[in-house]
């Protein structure tokens, strides 16, 4: 039989590389853990299958905007991992938005929603976007009128939450767009099987990828079932990158919380399908996962990566790249006369 064999550091034993591999495995499965194949449940919001059928509608129909152009999926589009596709988003009049769309795949794992946390659960995070100034730039009362001027909604609405008196509200609005967010889970991805078991699921090169991921201590801020997401951290913790990829006026958390120290700390980005959004970081000024990583080792870590070095982590990396969500286009209700017109 046909063994390879590696020689245990300071013990003069021999060890089979597989004893190596389960160990590898081991340590990963202390620090992450893999994406569940069924749907999380959410605090205080039963997802029920008439309720995302709803969230469902509600998340790609522009008319929620004041312009009735603008969805929840034009700035976290399903087809290109959760994100759209420029630097930052285009809202309301043209507008750029001032970061970088974080993506919506897997968002139910984070600890809260936005860069800077200041939505604690996805339902708080509907809210934001329709009423910002800069993205949708709608009210709850234009965003009821709308929904109440179609049968189609009412309908829809009274058999998500049966019981209510009156169940067209912007909380059930909010309420229904989390349950199909909920939804929108990445399982089985390579690395999922590598922690579950399979040792072939991933390669020798992304094994030693994940090997200098968990020793070069990337795995401090970006760990978890979501390989980040779970907390906040300095963006520059040993050197700020330049004013292109961290300007100097969005100071990230320190906006919701007042504290000094929380200037320039943002939420660790979730890794969960990386390779699939470019460009990176709440800036959305670089384009290469290779360059993202190369910045991290320099900011974060204080070292600077060889090139091998990165190779090696990206091809970890975009094991994370989970199975896509499968959704079906839906068809919208109709409007009425009695509809809020575009503005």
């Amino acid at each position: 039989m046909n063994r390879i064999f590696s020689v245990a550091l300071g013990l003069g034993l021999m060890l089979p590389a597989v004893a190596l591999a389960d160990d590898l495995r081991a340590d990963a499965n202390a620090v992450f853990k893999p994406i569940p194949s069924i749907v999380p449940a959410v605090k205080d919001n039963a997802v029920t299958r008439d309720k995302v059928e709803l969230g469902k509608m509600l998340f790609f129909d522009p008319r929620l905007s004041r312009s009735q152009i603008i969805s929840c999926n034009s700035c976290h589009n399903l087809g290109t991992g959760g994100v759209d596709a420029g630097p930052t988003s285009i809202g309301h009049g043209w507008q750029k938005g001032p970061r970088r769309a974080p993506t919506v795949l897997n968002a139910v794992f984070n600890v809260a929603q936005f860069w800077d946390g200041r939505a604690e659960d996805l339902k708080a995070q509907a809210k934001g976007p329709v009423q910002a100034s800069v993205e949708m730039n709608n009210t709850p009362a234009n965003v009821v009128a709308t929904l109440s001027a179609m049968p189609g909604y009412v309908d829809a609405f009274k058999k998500a939450f049966p019981g209510e008196k009156a169940p067209v509200t912007f909380d059930n609005f909010a309420k229904a767009v989390e349950a199909f967010e909920a939804t929108l889970i990445t399982p089985a991805a390579r690395f999922d099987q590598f922690l579950e078991g399979n040792e072939t699921a991933i390669d020798e090169t992304e094994k030693k990828g994940l090997r200098l991921f968990l020793n070069k201590r990337c795995a401090a801020c970006h760990n978890g079932i979501n390989v980040g997401g779970n907390g906040y951290y300095p963006f520059g913790v040993i050197q700020k990158p330049g004013a292109d990829i961290l300007p100097v006026g969005d100071k990230g958390r320190f906006a919701v919380s007042k504290t000094a120290s929380d200037e320039y700390v943002f939420r660790a980005a979730p890794l969960r399908n990386v390779a699939l959004r470019a460009p990176y970081f709440h800036s959305g000024q670089v384009w290469s996962l290779e360059q993202a990583v190369a910045v991290m080792g320099d900011a974060q870590l204080g070292e600077k990566l060889t090139d091998e070095e990165t190779k090696l982590i990206v091809a970890f990396l975009k094991t994370l790249t989970g199975e896509q969500p499968r959704v079906e286009l839906p068809i919208l209700p109709v409007r009425t006369n009695d509809a809020p017109k575009p503005e």
